[in-house]
């Protein structure tokens, strides 16, 4: 059911000390995705948080630019072994969407328009590890890329960091996404292997 793009290449060097174990670089930004590409524009898109409790808060594309953009610098690391060093990218931070939510949930759920799910824990979400993604090297996110907005959580495999993010749910229990329940690992840490359940 996967879709790859073409131009998926790589050169491999796996002394580089940026490198989780079992990746190697890449120049190009491959393209990997689990069905039709989604084309949401932006007088359409909208995010929310729901809470554990049912309440929602909701922002629209203006909404969201009225929250401060942020530009950082991260790596990128796929499940399938490329990573991507260095990457520039402005975005949301989740600290400012979570700022007024009150929550005593442990766990998130996010959703992306088609259908695609993640886990994750909530803590992992905040303290400034993870964005709603804008813009990738100083243009517009593109619709293969997640455009108009992709969840980012650099820190995990690439996976975690939904495209054409729609929201996030609060959970107090654990619910696992669409590849976890295909038998991709509940975390995701590339710095420790977590690929599949058992890594």
């Amino acid at each position: 059911m996967g879709i790859v793009s073409r131009g998926f290449s790589g050169r491999r060097r796996t002394t580089d000390p940026d490198l989780p174990p079992g990746q190697y670089l890449t120049e190009d930004f491959p393209v990997l995705s689990a069905g039709p590409t989604p084309h949401v524009t932006t007088d359409r898109w909208e995010f929310t948080i729901t809470t554990e409790a049912g309440e929602r808060y909701r922002w629209d594309w203006a909404g969201l630019h009225e929250l401060p953009v942020q530009r950082f610098t991260t790596d990128l690391h796929c499940v399938t072994k490329w990573s991507k060093l260095g990457t520039a990218w402005e975005g949301v931070s989740l600290d400012d969407l979570f700022a007024d939510v009150e929550t005593a949930a442990e766990y998130a759920l996010v959703h992306s328009y088609g259908g695609y799910t993640t886990n994750l824990p909530l803590g992992d979400l905040l303290d400034g590890q993870a964005w709603i993604a804008l813009r990738y090297d100083g243009d517009d996110l593109t619709p293969p890329h997640g455009g108009p907005a992709r969840l980012l959580v650099p820190h995990l495999y690439l996976w975690k960091s939904a495209k054409w993010v729609r929201g996030i749910q609060l959970l107090h229990d654990d619910e696992p996404g669409f590849w976890e329940t295909a038998g991709y690992h509940d975390y995701g840490d590339p710095w420790r292997e977590q690929r599949y359940w058992g890594d």
